[in-house]
């Protein structure tokens, strides 16, 4: 299993990183099509459509998000960022509710979330990348550092359940180291500009290392948001991962859950900042 994820890791990595450091910005974009195709379909199976209908929601999300690109209105991506921040308030109240049977009217309402979640991921992963490879690549080291800060944290002296309904093996203590670890990687890029530009450093520009301490809360919160929202769909639906499309890593939403929230956000806090 071990050597599994590995080698597709190591085959994923392969593919990703030219793209971002050696392509243009199409190449940029057709990969991002192609996770939104994936994860489109994967999400459509996790709010319940069945048969071919996930298959035709995996297409409705890709020319979702061509159709945003090619708007002609001047501040139509960043209503898109806006509406996926709406849209992840709605997933936090899903979330209070717990884990309950997919019904017709979830599935409605999901299908409205997705439709408006993947298009976004994908138009702020091209507004960082904008703003400069540091950028998109620390606003996911972010994500990454909260991810293995609380798996480690958790492991050694997790107690208290953070969500036992949705993802048991999650604790408060986890969240807490995985949101310290971010905070400091955070602050350490904001103060000594390591790497410039990076989002740190253009958020610590802008308002000081209180500030980005600040911002890296709330971002780190809405990677939990995300990791726990994925989760739920998982378990309304009765499933494990989100697909096998990777061996040894479950599926594509599997690996971008977190990333969901973070990335629309970021990019709004770049635009508007």
């Amino acid at each position: 299993m071990l050597l599994t994820r590995v080698i597709t890791a190591l085959c994923l990595l392969l593919l990703i990183l030219p793209i971002l450091f050696l392509a243009p910005p199409a190449g940029l974009a057709g990969l991002l099509g192609v996770i939104v195709l994936l994860a489109g379909w994967e999400f459509g199976r996790l709010i319940g459509l069945r048969g071919p209908w996930p298959y035709v929601y995996a297409l409705a999300c890709l020319i979702a998000t061509i159709a945003w690109h090619d708007l002609p209105l001047r501040h139509a991506t960043t209503w898109l960022l806006e509406a996926a921040v709406v849209c992840w308030v709605v997933a936090v109240v899903l979330l209070a509710r717990g884990v309950r049977s997919a019904t017709p009217a979830f599935t409605a309402l999901g299908a409205v979330l997705g439709l408006v979640m993947l298009p976004a991921f994908a138009h702020a992963t091209m507004i960082l990348r904008g703003a400069g490879i540091g950028v998109l690549l620390t606003a996911a080291v972010l994500v990454w550092a909260a991810d293995i800060g609380a798996y480690f944290t958790g492991k050694a002296i997790g107690r208290r359940k953070l969500a036992p309904g949705i993802s048991p093996g999650k604790s408060w203590e986890g969240a807490i180291g995985g949101w310290v670890l971010a905070l400091v990687i955070g602050l350490a890029l904001a103060a000594t500009h390591a790497f410039a530009p990076t989002w740190f450093s253009a958020m610590g520009d802008r308002g000081g290392l209180g500030f980005v301490a600040a911002l890296t809360t709330l971002l780190v919160a809405a990677s939990v948001v995300g990791d726990l929202f994925e989760s739920l769909l998982k378990r309304q639906v009765g499933k494990k991962d989100s697909s096998r499309l990777l061996p040894g890593h479950g599926g594509v939403l599997d690996r971008i859950d977190a990333l969901l929230p973070v990335f629309p956000l970021a990019a709004l806090m770049l635009i508007f900042l």
